[in-house]
């Protein structure tokens, strides 16, 4: 009899560029990675969800065929991990799926989160019983619904003897903080590849700056990074959390106007490039100072953003989770797989830390197989 506690995890990030697919054996209190796939997300629904992020009026038809395309196409990321791993559907507890965050609103009148890549699609094109929705009821317990990750980063990269931070750069960054003398705390710390993503997309016809080569070749513009750095999020206290609704072209084309002479769209790569570097290392220095700093998320490959940080953090130990375990690529997928059983066993998570919530609450709706 298999002994095994088979979870599928699911991540579709702000960048919009594929959907992250883990098989985990959930056993153990360490998850131990059995399969990995990414699979990719069609240009054309890919254009669709960044017109829904825009905030833009689409109409509900648009909203709702999104939402079910997107839900097939986790469910397509789900079977294809399960044959590249020869597992079958019924050797699954459960499939984590964090879907595709298109409007996140922590601090309105009403905050409100909101996902999509329908879960009912995903548990009757798979048959395996799927926990979505993790953002929501933290939102109604007084959270920001994000970030939500640090739960995991806490349960698996606490050092009894050595203060740490863990920092995940997808399209947001956010940073763990993991101090054995201290609670843990996070916080979304503002961009990080979104901004560089839609500029290079714009000027040089590409999804993302592989290995930050183009803002390499640029020189940060002194003004402009000034001016970035005075949005009032940056200086604003945690928890915190932030998306495309903030960070997006119209709000960098807003700072550009604001100059007086132009900025070489090279230059403005490197200064995008710069914001991001410069916003974690305020917040790392900011609280605490970490002595070791791990890596996380599609920035982990951006040699740009990985040597300006070990630059401004010379003292300091900085490398990706890799060291600790995990493969960058895959820690936020594992994530959600590792929330689904939380929630499958019932367990209260302690976000307190990490997204304000008043008090410790179940995260997850479950859709039975």
């Amino acid at each position: 009899m298999s002994t095994r506690a088979l979870y599928i995890g699911l991540m579709s990030g702000t960048s919009v560029d594929a959907v992250d697919a883990v098989l985990v054996d959930l056993a153990s209190p360490a998850p131990s990675l059995v399969a990995a796939h990414s699979h990719p997300i069609a240009d054309e629904l890919r254009s669709a969800i960044l017109k829904l992020c825009s905030g833009d009026v689409a109409g509900l038809p648009a909203l709702g065929e999104t939402h079910i395309a997107l839900g097939e196409v986790f469910a397509q990321a789900s079977l294809s991990l399960l044959k590249l791993a020869d597992i079958a559907a019924e050797e699954v507890v459960a499939i984590g799926s964090h879907g595709q965050t298109i409007w996140h609103e922590p601090n309105g009148d009403k905050p409100f989160t909101l996902q999509i890549g329908d879960a009912n699609t995903l548990a009757e094109r798979t048959g395996i019983t799927t926990v979505s929705d993790f953002r929501g009821r933290d939102m109604a317990a007084g959270g920001q619904g994000a970030p939500l990750a640090p739960l995991l980063h806490q349960h698996l990269f606490t050092s009894a003897r050595t203060s740490r931070a863990i920092i995940n750069i997808g399209g947001i960054s956010n940073i763990t903080f993991l101090n054995p003398a201290t609670p843990p705390f996070a916080f979304d710390s503002g961009p990080g590849n979104v901004l560089m993503d839609g500029w290079i997309a714009q000027h040089r016809g590409r999804k993302f700056d592989e290995n930050g080569s183009w803002a390499s070749e640029g020189v940060v513009h002194r003004a402009l990074i000034a001016m970035l750095r005075q949005d009032p999020f940056f200086s604003k206290g945690a928890p915190k959390s932030t998306g495309r609704e903030l960070f997006n072209s119209a709000w960098l084309e807003t700072k550009l106007e604001l100059l007086d002479e132009p900025v070489a769209p090279v230059d403005v790569q490197a200064t995008l490039a710069q914001l991001t570097i410069q916003s974690l290392v305020s917040a790392l220095q900011e609280h605490g100072d970490p002595e070791e700093i791990y890596v996380c998320g599609g920035g982990a490959h951006n040699r740009t953003l990985m040597e300006g940080l070990a630059n401004a953090l010379a003292t300091r130990t900085v490398g990706t989770t890799e060291a600790l375990g995990i493969h960058p690529d895959w820690v936020e997928a594992i994530a959600f797989a590792w929330l689904a059983k939380q929630t499958l066993d019932g367990r209260a998570m302690e976000t307190s830390g990490f997204t304000g919530a008043r008090a410790p609450v179940v995260l997850g709706a479950i859709y039975q197989r």
